[in-house]
């Protein structure tokens, strides 16, 4: 399987009067699994449309292997695409719909069966290879879809919201299958998706897009813990980073204080901002932690308030605090599944000082 890198420099796309994509440069190592993340409209299906050829961008270049295709059709680029719908010949087999695409190109007869059979062990469809679509579920379906992009042995695969149309649980097995797909083949591999999970699991390098612009790029952990600003650290996490209003109250060389919800909390990172500075403090629920509610010598970094709601998860539990002092302010913080705590129970949450975030006013992260 081929192993192609992917450039894109300086792309645009412009429909009318509307910017979709705005000054998008990438570089895309060969076999990467490259995913495209962000919310509806933000234009990662847009992106991937460019790179297969399917749009032509407004502005910039777009290299395949140090090739420009630019201008190429989507047939000469080297790449096969999977789409958010099966898009399957309902009245053609398993083998047949595989093998519809290379059969349009003339690729010889044994040698379609050679890679129908070769995609299809890949897969786990060699004994399905007979059936009708209308006999296959949807998890089957779409590893239909994924063969018949790997029969035409790419230079690149692109896919558009592969899960969408699963339940939670084929969406599990299908994203497993990917990955393992992925570490089999070594192929380069750019995947565009609205879930953060999908991102999580499956990438070597997320480009999180919002609004046609490039948040920021890099290694799943890498953002998860080194948000470029408070959209980035907003949309990557289930449930998403708590965010509060904060002033810093001091600021020393290896920590700082800041004034929260009418308690100090000292963040033990070294980060350069300035006593006064009015900031906003980012946490994740996974680095609050549960301490004494009917200890009356606080300690500093525990914010107090009332359970609001519970939601018990097994393992874990989602515990959603409102904070005392505050105007409607939420902690969300995430505990052991058989903590012992009811709605309306007075509690306090202590913050990892050495896991926050500061943002400032623009929403950028304070570093």
């Amino acid at each position: 399987m081929a192993r192609s890198s992917v450039q894109l420099a300086g792309v645009a796309k412009q429909f009318g009067s509307t910017i979709v994509i705005r000054d998008v440069t990438l570089d895309i190592a060969p076999g990467e699994f490259v995913v495209f993340v962000g919310p509806s409209g933000c234009g990662k299906s847009t992106l991937l449309r460019l790179v297969a050829g399917l749009e032509q961008p407004s502005a910039g270049t777009i290299h395949i292997s140090g090739r420009d295709v630019t201008d190429v059709h989507p047939s000469k680029r080297g790449v096969a695409m999977v789409f958010q719908s099966y898009a399957l010949y309902p009245h053609m087999s398993v083998a047949e719909n595989m093998a519809f695409g290379l059969r349009m190109l003339g690729t010889s007869r044994a040698q379609v069966e050679t890679r129908v059979r070769a995609a299809a062990e890949t897969l786990q469809l060699d004994s399905l290879l007979d059936r009708k679509p209308r006999a296959l579920s949807g998890g089957q379906r779409q590893r239909v879809a994924i063969g018949r992009a790997i029969v035409r042995e790419p230079d690149v695969f692109l896919f558009d919201e592969p899960l969408s149309n699963l339940d939670a649980a084929l969406r599990a097995q299908v994203r497993v299958e990917i990955a393992r797909l992925h570490a089999r083949l070594g192929a380069t591999m750019i995947y565009v998706t609205h879930d953060q999970v999908d991102a999580m699991t499956l990438a070597s390098r997320i480009v999180v897009l919002n609004g046609g612009r490039v948040e920021q790029i890099g290694a799943p952990m890498d953002l998860y813990r080194r948000p470029a600003n408070r959209f980035v650290a907003g949309f990557l996490g289930s449930p998403r980073m708590n965010f509060l209003p904060a002033r810093v109250a001091s600021a020393g060389d290896q920590s700082l204080e800041v004034e929260v919800a009418g308690e100090r909390v000292r963040v033990e990172r070294q980060l350069a901002a300035r006593a006064g500075d009015v900031v906003t403090l980012g946490v994740r629920p996974e680095d609050l932690s549960l301490a004494q509610p009917d200890d009356s010598a606080v300690p500093n970094g525990v914010l107090r308030g009332e359970v609001s709601l519970l939601e018990r998860l097994g393992g874990e539990a989602i515990v959603h605090v409102a904070l005392r002092g505050t105007q409607n302010e939420t902690l969300v913080a995430k505990l052991p599944g058989d903590v012992s705590l009811s709605p309306r129970q007075p509690v306090g949450l202590r913050l990892n000082g050495s896991a926050c975030h500061l943002f400032d006013q623009a929403g950028q992260a304070i570093a």
